[in-house]
Order: C-alpha cells, then sequence, then structure tokens
C-alpha cells in the first residue's frame, strides 16, 4: 500500500488574545475553514486531519469536511507548545492506529487567504526537487538590510551601517515565514523534527495575501482587507 500524502491543521482551543481564535468568524465563516476548504480543493490529500483538545473545535472541523479522529492530549495544547511536537504526535498516531504517512502538509488554522494553487505548486516542489520541506514565504515590505534601531540612549542608529549608502535595489531581497503551508517528507520530518532545513525551497506569496493575524486588530484589518479583495461583506 503507498504512503498517504496528510494534512494536518493545527489548532487548539484556547487563545488569550482573540478568544476562540481558530473558529471565529471571519467574512461569516469559521477562519479555520478556509485552511480546510483550500487542503480539500487541491485534490491532493488522503486525509484532512485537524488536531485540537476542544471539542467545538472538533465538530466545526468536521463540519467543514476535515477528520478529527483523535483528541491533542492536553500538554500539547498549552501556551508553550511548538508545531513540531504536535505535529510529531499526529504522525505518530496515525502511524499506530491507521496508515503510514509518506508527505505531510501542515497548514495553519488562520490562513483565510491561503489558495489551493500555492499549496499545490509546494507539493510538485517537493516531489520534482527531491527536497526535505517546501513552505510559503513572502517578502519584506522594505529593505532590512537598512533596517534600524533604538540604542541605549534612545536615539536611533543603523543596525549595519555599511548599508547607509547602498542603493534599496542593491540590496538582496529578504522574505519572511508567510504562515500558511509547510510541506515535508515525513520520514525525514520525524528525524529532524523542524520543517526548516538547508534543503528546502520557498513557495512565494504576494504579500497582499499574506497577513499574520495575531490580536483584534489583526483581524480587524485583515477582514477589511478581504472584504475589499472580494467586493462584498459576503461568504464565500
Amino acid at each position: 500500500m503507498p504512503d498517504k500524502i496528510v494534512a494536518i491543521i493545527p489548532a487548539r482551543g484556547e487563545s488569550k488574545r482573540i478568544p476562540k481564535k481558530n473558529i471565529k468568524s471571519f467574512a461569516g465563516q469559521p477562519i479555520i475553514a478556509y485552511s480546510i476548504k483550500a487542503a480539500l480543493a487541491t485534490g491532493l490529500f488522503d486525509r484532512i486531519i485537524v488536531s485540537t483538545d476542544s471539542q467545538e473545535i472538533a465538530q466545526v472541523a468536521r463540519n467543514w469536511g476535515a477528520e478529527v479522529p483523535f483528541v491533542r492530549p492536553a500538554e500539547l495544547a498549552d501556551d508553550y507548545t511548538g508545531t513540531a511536537k504536535v505535529i510529531l504526535h499526529a504522525l505518530n498516531w496515525l502511524g499506530k492506529h491507521y496508515e503510514n504517512v509518506g508527505t505531510l502538509c501542515c497548514i495553519y488554522p488562520t490562513a483565510p487567504f491561503i489558495q489551493p494553487e500555492a499549496i499545490q505548486k509546494g507539493y510538485e516542489l517537493l516531489k520534482v526537487r527531491g527536497l526535505t520541506s517546501v513552505y510559503s514565504v513572502t517578502t519584506f515590505p522594505a529593505p532590512i538590510f537598512r533596517a534600524l534601531k533604538i540604542n541605549e540612549t534612545g536615539r536611533l542608529e543603523m543596525i549595519w551601517p555599511e548599508n547607509l549608502d547602498t542603493r534599496s535595489q542593491d540590496l538582496p531581497e529578504a522574505y519572511h515565514d508567510a504562515g500558511q503551508f509547510y510541506w515535508a517528507d515525513a520520514k525525514i520530518y520525524r528525524k529532524i523534527k523542524r520543517f526548516h532545513s538547508d534543503n528546502a525551497m520557498p513557495v512565494v506569496i504576494p504579500r497582499y495575501l499574506v497577513h499574520d493575524i495575531d490580536t483584534p486588530e489583526d483581524w480587524e484589518t485583515a477582514e477589511k482587507h478581504y472584504f475589499t479583495i472580494h467586493g462584498a461583506r459576503i461568504s464565500v
């Protein structure tokens, strides 16, 4: 039997800054629904799993087409547990109870701008190029090598003063994690326990499709931008 391609969406119940963040209504739908719908639309996955400690999240996830075959242990649902342990728990559970996972894709539950085509592109890169991982990134809006800091006297200074007279177009482009999806070879992931490696490649996401949603202000800004893109306050 061939190894499975599995999407794992980590969605714990607690969220202090935005209560019930992972199922809060975003533009008319629970925000986790966008990630589930995008995964389904790719047609790639044998299983789409939501890892959660919350029965409420579990029910919402099932309503939108995902599976919730286990309850995440409480010790993996606190403020200090990183994504790596959650993914490893899911992989180990699936390996023990169902089937071996050959390729995994971690998809974050608060990524309402995620596009199925970007997920598909990541999978193609992973397989064609023989990579350890592929994940979404986007560009910084300003050259980070011209960045400033406030020193101990309260005055401004450049972090890299050697770039003071360098034209911005002559500085290297810099990228940051877009926080949408992370593809990996499951066997290698079990060994290195992270998506970042020296054998990773990016799927570059346009900045207008990337929103880090950590605070109520972030949420409001992202939702307004979503309505602007789609032209009306309607469910999609």
